[in-house]
This record gives C-alpha cells, sequence and structure tokens, in this order.
C-alpha cells in the first residue's frame, strides 16, 4: 500500500522535470488552453526580435477589421513567428493577427493561432524551398507544412500561416 505522502511527492517531481523540458507532458494539447498575449506583450516581443506589421487603419482594436491586433494571440503563435525569422534570415512584416474579418473556427486569427506575412521575394522562397507542399485548401490557396507540423498558405496577397506550435 502506497503512504499518502508517495503520490504528492511524485506529481512535484514529476512536475519539476516537466518544467526543465526533461518529461514530456502527456495531456493532450487540445485540453490545455493556450498561454496568451495581450496586444502590447506581443508587440514588444515582436518588436524586440525586428519584426514589423502594418494595418490599412493605423490601429491595433481588435474589433475593427481594419486593424492589426495581437490581443489575445497564442504566446505559442509569436513564439513561431520568432522562430520563422531567425531561420529565414528574411524580414518578417505582419499585416493581419487577431482582429475581426478572417475566417473563423478553432484555429483561426480570432482564437490566436494565425497570423498573415507579408509576401516577399525571401519569404516566399525560403517557404517553397524548405517546407513540404501538401497540395491545395478549399480556396485554391497553395499549402506548405513545416517539420513542426504549421501551415504555411499562399493567399495571394499575404501568408496565412497557422501556428499549432512555436517551433518551426
Amino acid at each position: 500500500m502506497r503512504s499518502r505522502t508517495a503520490r504528492p511527492a511524485a506529481l512535484a517531481a514529476s512536475t519539476a522535470l516537466l518544467a526543465g523540458g526533461l518529461l514530456a507532458a502527456t495531456v493532450p494539447a487540445a485540453t490545455a488552453a493556450p498561454a496568451k498575449y495581450s496586444h502590447a506583450a506581443a508587440a514588444q516581443q515582436l518588436k524586440g526580435a525586428g519584426v514589423t506589421w502594418t494595418s490599412s487603419g493605423g490601429c491595433s482594436d481588435r474589433n475593427n477589421g481594419r486593424c492589426t491586433s495581437f490581443e489575445q494571440v497564442n504566446k505559442s503563435t509569436v513564439a513561431g513567428v520568432l522562430d520563422f525569422k531567425q531561420a529565414s534570415k528574411c524580414a518578417v512584416a505582419l499585416t493581419g493577427g487577431t482582429e475581426k474579418g478572417h475566417a473563423s473556427g478553432t484555429y483561426s486569427h480570432w482564437n490566436g493561432y494565425k497570423v498573415d506575412i507579408k509576401l516577399t521575394s525571401c519569404v516566399n522562397s525560403y517557404i517553397t524551398r524548405t517546407f513540404r507542399y501538401v497540395g491545395e485548401r478549399g480556396d485554391r490557396a497553395k499549402q506548405y507544412k513545416a517539420p513542426s507540423g504549421n501551415i504555411y498558405a499562399l493567399e495571394g496577397s499575404h501568408w496565412d500561416v497557422t501556428y499549432y506550435r512555436g517551433s518551426r
């Protein structure tokens, strides 16, 4: 028979290993809500890494589709953008974040999983040469899949990127 203190001690040890990155989480990602940033905190992270953004309305109001907002963006999405910039060595400019006006769904802009990246020859070349082409979406956008599972879809005027994880 186990003692009453064995279980809390084992839980504490597992928690410490998990926090240190030495133990994989066994809880499915879908059951845990992703950690979020405020617009200001995300903007600080992006700016610090040299990522820029534009807004057709010159604003950051999440409820205005003409703005570019990062309010309630997943921390893993921001990490994914930073990883992409570092790996590609491209200038990265975001043209869309969590603001209204994008398609709905679980892995949507509104829910913090997506950003739009401006087309540049560097970005285009890196995505198409580095990631695996996986076919077209229903809207005919060509999709490329990173080893992490993140999807880069060419929507014509920008890359619509779904970050399931932060890393490439």
